[in-house]
């Protein structure tokens, strides 16, 4: 087992040059504030008023923030990218040509409305037209090319040994998202329920099907995915990956689930040789193995046909599109208006040829010297986050270590991949349809992740795009990742104070690195096996202090008597309150942390708390606000920054707060985990 000691690195921090009081032109902006709001009565609403007051939500967005609006930047972005690439001639099969073909026939509204439902129409036949025998081949062929219906699966690392690829089985995904939407009773749930078998009749309605058929198939529909949502685990116990390694050969499998030809299966993916499977959700295998055996053969071809024509609906004719729209964005979010053409055309290849993209992206727009300067941001605070670790007072030293081995581990990965993908294998064809097109990008993605299988885990890979807003932790590759697209500001802004920077990106980076020390990540070890490393005291201490920071969450009401799932979202709420704790810590050593001198009226300490909240800045609907509480493991906006900074006692001191304010914690109710 590879051991790293942890190596203080010193840095060398650039003085800023400032007057006793000054003003800066990056960084926080005092019109994001409303000041009409004391900050010890509602700091989310202080810190951040003023932006949400001059960015009224627009209708094609359920949700609209900060993350959204440098969303939109990128996209705006790759609009002139996408611009450029048109404009040229491209030689067949090159990245140019795949690129700009498959933008240019998300455009083509003229042709998507004149071919209508023709795209489906072969493979609906061919569904229709099945017989029983077939239905484990169906279901592989759906599986490598449109949606994995029954059941899903994967190719990844072995939960117990991260250098080796193996094949997971897991439950089924839902057409609505979540299994509350299937289960619950409430009107809201009986509504949308309602209004989900009506989008279905539309589609099969639209695709030629007689009223009664469609009828038919939106009731099947329903009924399925019921039954798969009753044996579906929970997203909170989804956050448990030890119940859910359970390792089967081929011949086990076989005999536990008789029903499902698994050699057809496999064959089918495109796999040879499968010895040993995970099947991650038992109840919910059991299920489809009873399934295959109980379902009518017109039940199977309905929901065959659904899965399919569902997942094509919204690159048909405008008529399919609307009536996807219509259900998943107004009904299930709250959205008023679809996005324009242009947007929901760029997303395709920026999806399915995500590499590609990337690659012209950070050509064209990646600023020189980001990355350095990233890298040095990173080592300070993972200097903070071991110095944090070392002076725990809960934590046994001996898990000390073996937690400042792990850190000492971390891969980073800025910016963008040093070796490209290659997307030579797949072919885009202009003289087909849009759909048609897009069904072979997923065969290609399909093919690309399934070969994976029983080879080495290749770690230089990246698991988001280079043009993606967002980061990550991964606890199997225990690496960390700041794609280009978020090193930007208001989260990266080389222009900027450190207080801004160490509040935005800096607490990003603390988030990313106190995932692998959250309820899931601490389970994994330096090398990404899921292994203890805990003594059985320090994992309880841990557990007493998870326990208050899930019940404070729990106790937040998110709208009307809908409360947060502070259980489902522990893992982030961790991490923000690790990478706040690190991050404030690291910047408190920079000659701007250490002064006393104020920039626009604020301390330092001020800017970075400021910053912070600045980054969750947004406006959400009702209908949103309901659909992230049961499918998002993130804490709303809001609850992001109040929720989090209560537990934080610099943070009470930065603005004065006291007991009597809203925003006031007893200390003795507060808890510190990293």
């Amino acid at each position: 087992m590879k051991k790293l000691s942890l190596v203080l690195l010193v840095m060398a921090l650039l003085p800023l040059a400032m007057n006793a009081e000054t003003k800066c032109n990056a960084g926080v902006n005092p019109a994001n504030l409303d000041t009409s709001v004391a900050p010890g009565e509602d700091f989310y609403d202080y810190a951040c008023g003023g932006w949400m007051k001059a960015n009224p939500l627009g209708d094609e967005y359920a949700r609209y923030g900060v993350f959204d609006a440098l969303r939109e930047n990128n996209n705006l972005q790759l609009k002139e990218l996408f611009a450029s690439l048109v404009a040229q001639t491209h030689e067949y099969g090159s990245v140019g040509q795949k690129v700009s073909d498959l933008y240019r026939l998300g455009m083509d509204s003229v042709r998507l409305n004149n071919e209508g439902a023709a795209p489906v129409l072969e493979a609906l036949a061919k569904i229709n037209s099945m017989k029983r025998a077939d239905l484990t081949k169906m279901v592989a062929d759906a599986h490598v090319s449109v949606e994995h219906l029954f059941f899903d699966c994967a190719v990844m690392g072995d939960l117990m040994d991260s250098n080796v690829n193996t094949f997971y089985l897991a439950q089924a995904s839902l057409g609505m998202g979540d299994r509350d939407y299937y289960l619950l009773n409430g009107d809201n749930d009986k509504k949308l329920r309602e209004k989900y078998v009506a989008y279905i009749e539309k589609i099969f309605t639209l695709a030629g099907y007689k009223a009664k058929d469609a009828k038919r198939v939106a009731k099947t529909v329903l009924k399925i995915e019921t039954e798969l949502a009753q044996v579906s685990m929970s997203n909170v116990e989804l956050r448990d990956y030890s119940a859910q390694y359970n390792v089967r050969s081929l011949e086990q499998l076989k005999t536990d689930y008789p029903n499902i030809n698994w050699d057809e299966y496999f064959s089918g993916l495109g796999l040879k040789d499968v010895k040993n499977v995970v099947v991650m959700q038992l109840a919910s295998i059991a299920k489809v193995n009873e399934m295959f055996t109980t379902l009518k053969d017109q039940e199977i071809k309905d929901y065959l046909a659904y899965t399919y024509l569902g997942t094509a609906a919204e690159y048909l004719s405008d008529d399919f599109r609307i009536a996807s729209f219509d259900f998943f964005g107004k009904e299930l979010s709250g959205k008023k208006e679809e996005q324009p053409r242009w947007k929901r055309a760029l997303g395709v290849p920026n999806s399915l040829l995500g590499e590609a993209v990337g690659e012209l992206y950070v050509a064209k727009y990646f600023a020189k010297g980001s990355k350095e300067r990233m890298m040095k941001l990173v080592n300070n605070l993972k200097i903070s986050l071991g110095e944090h670790i070392a002076s725990l007072p809960w934590m046994s030293e001996s898990t000390k270590i073996n937690a400042l081995v792990k850190l000492n581990a971390f891969t980073v990965k800025i910016g963008y991949p040093d070796k490209w993908r290659d997307y030579t294998g797949i072919e885009i064809d202009p003289k087909l349809s849009y759909w048609a097109n897009i069904e072979r990008a997923y065969r290609f993605e399909s093919a690309y992740q399934l070969s994976k299988y029983g080879e080495r885990v290749d770690k230089d890979q990246w698991g988001m795009t280079p043009q993606t807003v967002n980061a990550y932790y991964d606890p199997s590759t225990n690496e960390i990742c700041f794609p280009a697209g978020i090193l930007q500001a208001p989260f990266f802004d080389v222009d900027a104070d450190d207080a801004s920077n160490y509040g935005a990106i800096g607490v990003v980076i603390g988030h990313e690195m106190t995932h692998g020390f959250d309820d899931q990540g601490r389970n994994f070890d330096q090398n990404g096996n899921m292994k203890d490393w805990w003594s059985e005291s320090d994992a309880e201490n841990f557990k007493k202090l998870t326990s208050v920071l899930s019940a404070q969450y729990s106790n937040i009401v998110v709208i009307d008597d809908l409360h947060a799932n502070g259980d489902f979202t522990l893992g982030e709420n961790i991490a923000d309150q690790g990478g706040l704790r690190v991050s404030y810590s690291a910047f408190m050593k920079t000659p701007q942390g250490q002064s006393n001198v104020k920039i626009d009226g604020f301390t330092p300490a001020q800017r970075f708390y400021l910053a912070y909240a600045n980054v969750w800045a947004g406006n959400i609907r009702d209908a949103e606000i309901v659909r992230r509480t049961k499918t998002d493991p993130h804490s709303l906006g809001r609850w992001r920054v109040n929720a989090a900074l209560r537990n934080i006692a610099p943070f009470y001191e930065a603005f004065s707060i006291h007991e009597g304010d809203k925003m006031w914690l007893a200390p003795e109710n507060r808890v510190v985990i990293w």
